[in-house]
């Protein structure tokens, strides 16, 4: 099953962060998404401050479906995503699950 089919799991800070080969596995499901820091993290560049937002806003709703919320840096024509679960101090499945799926809003 692919990471878009799946559904974001509640770890409660039970589990532990990813291992690499884990992580470079997932990875190759996702479009332009790297790692920094440990987070998962996704850039994007729009026309204009209502372009971004709406993706914003597409994101903030796919979230909620989730119950995973990414960390969103909204500047003018530009969006920064950033997903790690805080609960476990590192990156889960969950993350990688809402990654695929904002690629699936954002094409």
């Amino acid at each position: 099953m692919s990471l878009k089919e799946k559904k974001c799991i509640p770890c409660e800070g039970i589990g532990t962060p990813l291992n690499l080969k884990q992580i470079t596995d997932f990875m190759a499901e996702l479009n332009d998404w790297s790692l920094e820091d440990g987070h998962l993290v996704r850039y994007y560049r729009f026309e204009n401050f209502k372009e971004t937002m709406e993706l914003v806003n597409k994101v903030a709703a796919l979230a909620e479906e989730e119950k995973h919320h990414p960390d969103l840096f909204v500047r003018y024509n530009k969006l920064k995503i950033e997903l790690w679960t805080h609960a476990i101090n590192g990156l889960s499945e969950n993350d990688f699950i809402l990654a695929a799926k904002i690629d699936s809003l954002s094409q």
